[in-house]
């Protein structure tokens, strides 16, 4: 009667999976990667009181390794749940539980989120708007889709995550420079690559939580800066909940309710759903994930509702009772506060000093700082290589903006970076 439990990326500590199923009816075993614990500077929490196992997997991530233990673990402890809450463990554990017979979602449900091609099919299928897009096997598709729908070009992996592998290329030039430079056809990534028009206009997105097959609770938020630009981009990041008296806000969630009807997703999950809101007023897909949103979005849907998505998420795929609020006429509920975030990414430099913590303002819900004194950073390799993350709350977004702005001067004043060659290599393990 055990759950286990895959986490490959972020912090362990931060996920209490024991805390989460203590009233279940088994206990909790945890794989983990040893190389992710390296990356966020954490140990492995001990088995005992909650986790009847816990292991650091070295190669997380070749295909088969993680399988393999998985495996072993499920059969000698009766494990009854695979559960999940990172992007690159989705496929893992549905893959797990078909080959179990345990219940959850299947692959059949977790490829529409994670299949980029296979997503934007079955959205438009469903009347919702999408932008220009076709698979690519060659150079040549690459060269006629720009012929087609001109520059800018977006060239993404159909899987990937975190903006890794994203290409926007801006002209012809940068175009012939990338196909003599970086695609390679017979490269892990042929033939798993789209083409995409760009489109215009700010990048919102739409965070919620999806029980029995109902839509329980969402909110759309805005970014203030483009996502491809985090391994060059030193200033803040800001992203902000719309207010509940503007008319996009209730325009996303119409438009998110149409995409969750248009694909076959699973009975519970968390979501993370990106859209373009063009200089024409139009609502354009991006993506759409099937689990809760990175950085601090999973703070700010907590603050905003009360109930934490992936907690929530998880104690359902298992069977257990959940805590999602309902306003007086047992409705979804509206947001209790206004929210925000800032991220300041890791940049090129070695750590003099830095704030290891916030300072005295009411208002700051969230602080974490991802270095130490001492630690040599590089460039940000993923869009989840932060320096650190703050939320805060308000009465509105514009408040809650111009707190993230004052945050982020009292952080910068104190963070103290000398220059080092940083040429790319691993991060010194802690």
């Amino acid at each position: 009667m055990s759950v286990l439990v895959l986490h490959q990326v972020g912090s362990v500590h931060a996920t209490p999976y024991d805390r989460w199923f203590s009233d279940h009816e088994g206990g909790v075993l945890l794989l983990t990667s040893r190389e992710n614990l390296d990356r966020v500077g954490e140990t492995l929490p001990a088995a005992g009181d909650g986790y009847v196992h816990t292991e650091a997997v070295d190669g997380y991530d070749t295909e088969g390794t993680l399988e393999e233990r998985a495996l072993d673990l499920a059969r000698a402890h009766g494990v009854t749940h695979v559960v999940a809450g990172h992007e690159r463990d989705l496929e893992r554990a549905a893959a797990l539980r078909e080959l179990l017979g345990l219940p959850g979602q299947l692959p059949d449900s977790v490829v529409p989120f994670r299949d980029k091609a296979v997503m934007k099919e079955l959205a438009a299928a469903g009347g919702v708007r999408v932008a220009a897009h076709r698979e690519i096997e060659t150079a040549t598709d690459i060269l006629g889709f720009a012929e087609e729908h001109g520059f800018p070009v977006v060239l993404k992996p159909r899987d990937s995550a975190g903006s890794v592998g994203l290409h926007i290329l801006e002209t012809r030039a940068e175009l012939d420079t990338y196909l003599a430079e970086d695609f390679d056809l017979y490269g892990p990534d042929q033939p798993n690559m789209i083409a995409e028009e760009y489109v215009p206009g700010p990048l919102c997105h739409v965070d919620g939580l999806v029980l029995d097959g109902r839509l329980a609770l969402a909110w759309p938020s805005q970014y203030q800066y483009p996502l491809a630009t985090f391994a060059t981009d030193t200033g803040p990041r800001i992203d902000l909940t719309l207010d509940t008296a503007d008319p996009l806000a209730h325009r996303l969630l119409a438009f998110t309710e149409e995409l969750l009807g248009a694909l076959p997703g699973p009975e519970n999950f968390a979501f993370h759903a990106e859209v373009f809101h063009t200089p024409g007023d139009e609502l354009v897909l991006c993506e759409i994930a099937c689990r809760t949103g990175g950085a601090a979005i999973r703070d700010i849907v907590a603050l905003l509702f009360g109930a934490d998505p992936t907690e929530n998420w998880l104690r359902a795929e298992v069977g257990l009772p959940v805590s999602v609020p309902r306003d007086v006429s047992g409705q979804r509920p509206g947001p209790r506060v206004m929210t925000g975030q800032m991220v300041l990414m890791k940049r090129p430099g070695r750590v003099v000093a830095v704030p290891d913590g916030p300072p005295d303002w009411p208002w700051i819900e969230r602080f974490r700082v991802f270095v130490e004194p001492g630690r040599t950073m590089a460039a940000a390799r993923t869009s989840s290589d932060f320096l650190c993350t703050v939320l805060v709350s308000g009465r509105d977004r514009a408040e809650v903006e111009d707190r993230l702005r004052r945050i982020e001067s009292w952080f910068l004043d104190r963070l103290h970076l000398e220059d080092v060659d940083t040429a790319p290599r691993p991060e010194p393990r802690t």
